[in-house]
């Protein structure tokens, strides 16, 4: 089988990643509050995914507001980093086209710019994909850059890669969310944060539900 390049790419620059974005929310107070707002809504209802988490930033935040969070990532590098992060927690490596997990066994997924290496051919089979895995009334919170350009990289942080960062427009994540059977529930874009805290794109974030 060939090695998926994405994974590949961020097992590369696992280490790097890791250390830019650990503390990332430190300086993403819209974040912290939207955070917050699926932390209340998914507390005591079950267990909670972060996928695409990275080196576990997003699943540590939850946890330590009383959500019963672990994360999966693509890149074992990351899930190793993740690990040793934040002892107690659990990370597993998986894909988010075939989860490994059971059908409604989620009570909540948090998906911070993890669809963005997704092709838009692709990108409705893996929402359904997460819908499978998601409680009846269960909760998605989905994070991604707003346009319509893919981004290519062949070098990041003077490390070989290859990876596309795909930009949406907000109604057509929309339209793909419906597509794949979620219900809408609010759509938030902020401006990027001062440059040197993130890239400068207009995010978007979309709760949804089963």
């Amino acid at each position: 089988m060939q090695p998926n390049p994405t994974q590949t790419s961020y097992d590369t620059v696992a280490e790097e990643y890791a250390r830019r974005m650990l503390n990332e929310l430190d300086h993403k107070p819209r974040d912290r509050e939207l955070l917050d707002q699926f932390a209340a809504q998914v507390k005591d209802h079950g267990r909670v995914a972060d996928i695409g988490c990275g080196p576990g930033q997003i699943a540590r935040y939850l946890h330590d507001r009383g959500v019963d969070a672990f994360g999966i990532d693509l890149s074992p590098a990351m899930v190793e980093f993740a690990s040793k992060a934040h002892p107690g927690m659990e990370f597993r490596q998986g894909d988010m086209r075939a989860l490994p997990l059971p059908d409604n066994s989620l009570a909540g997924i948090t998906a911070f710019y993890s669809i963005i290496h997704i092709p838009r051919a692709d990108v409705v089979n893996v929402l359904k994909e997460l819908r499978r895995v998601l409680q009846k009334d269960g909760t998605l919170l989905l994070s991604f850059h707003r346009g319509d350009e893919i981004r290519h990289f062949e070098e990041l942080w003077e490390k070989p890669v290859s990876l596309d960062f795909i930009f949406f427009e907000r109604d057509e994540m929309v339209g793909y969310l419906e597509a794949a059977g979620f219900i809408i529930d609010e759509v938030i874009e902020r401006a990027p944060y001062p440059d040197g805290v993130e890239a400068q794109t207009q995010r978007v974030y979309i709760f949804a539900y089963k």
